[in-house]
């Protein structure tokens, strides 16, 4: 028996896949439109707008109102070795698992943003604040030096914080950034908890990170949290790309688990 030949969706999908990974539409370049494509092809339009949305979801194009489909840069997927230590740069300060290797180099990309905004409910519920309470939020997208963007950080600091350290709401903390600031004005050490889990971007973020919206993202949120109150008085959201990222973590053997494995006796049996 032979196999069932592919839909035709699927075939034409691969054909552009090749198109794509040979040069013929290079990096920037935008497809066909839809109908003109399908009208090639002698296939219906909607057959097209299959294969198309197949590339989008891999991550190889993304649709746009003014230019139709463009074809993006091939995601370079960064493997993070998913530990649980806080290091710290020099010039930098505080480096989180989530983020780089401490000597790894990243820049901004576009104008850091800051502001009071009505926050979400994970940062109301962290701050015990009324939902969607303003609260200040410092914005920037950024990434390894070179590469495209790699994540968004929201970061929203506890009102409390801005009281206690006004320079947090400066464009420019100063050295060690707003964490120094905070610890420098009585909350440090500053303790955090980290949770992570998958899900869809909105609008503002797939337009932010240059991906469709069908395309996941990992979401970290980091809580960090004050020594002298022992309450949150930070919450820094990330949002990095699915394609773009794999955690790694080296798995270790428990007790239970050490070899020699011990010899398994015969169970005794009923006469």
């Amino acid at each position: 028996m032979t196999e069932p030949r592919a839909a035709k969706w699927r075939q034409l999908a691969a054909e552009l896949r090749t198109a794509i990974s040979n040069g013929t539409y290079p990096p920037g370049s935008t497809l066909p439109q839809v109908k003109t494509y399908a009208a090639e092809h002698g296939v219906h339009h909607e057959t097209a707008r299959n294969a198309y949305k197949e590339l989008e979801k891999e991550g190889l194009i993304r649709a746009t109102q003014r230019r139709g489909s463009i074809v993006l840069e091939p995601p370079v997927r960064r493997r993070i070795t998913r530990g649980v230590t806080v290091a710290r740069d020099p010039e930098r300060g505080y480096v989180f698992p989530a983020a780089a290797r401490p000597d790894e180099p990243w820049e901004v990309h576009g104008k850091p943003f800051r502001k009071e905004l009505p926050a979400p409910a994970e940062v109301t519920g962290a701050f015990e604040l009324p939902s969607e309470t303003p609260v200040l939020r410092r914005r920037r997208v950024t990434s390894p030096a070179g590469e495209p963007p790699f994540q968004i950080v929201d970061t929203w600091l506890s009102p409390e914080a801005v009281a206690d350290a006004p320079e947090v709401a400066e464009p420019s903390p100063g050295p060690g950034g707003y964490i120094d600031r905070l610890e420098e004005a009585g909350h440090g050490p500053i303790t955090w908890e980290e949770r992570l889990r998958p899900r869809m971007p909105d609008r503002e973020e797939a337009k932010l990170l240059g991906i469709a919206l069908s395309i996941p993202v990992l979401e970290s949120v980091i809580v960090g949290s004050s020594a002298r109150t022992g309450k949150p008085i930070e919450v820094t959201i990330r949002v990095i790309p699915g394609d773009r990222v794999e955690l790694v973590g080296e798995l270790q053997r428990g007790k239970s688990a050490k070899w020699p494995v011990a010899p398994v006796r015969p169970s005794a049996q009923a006469d």
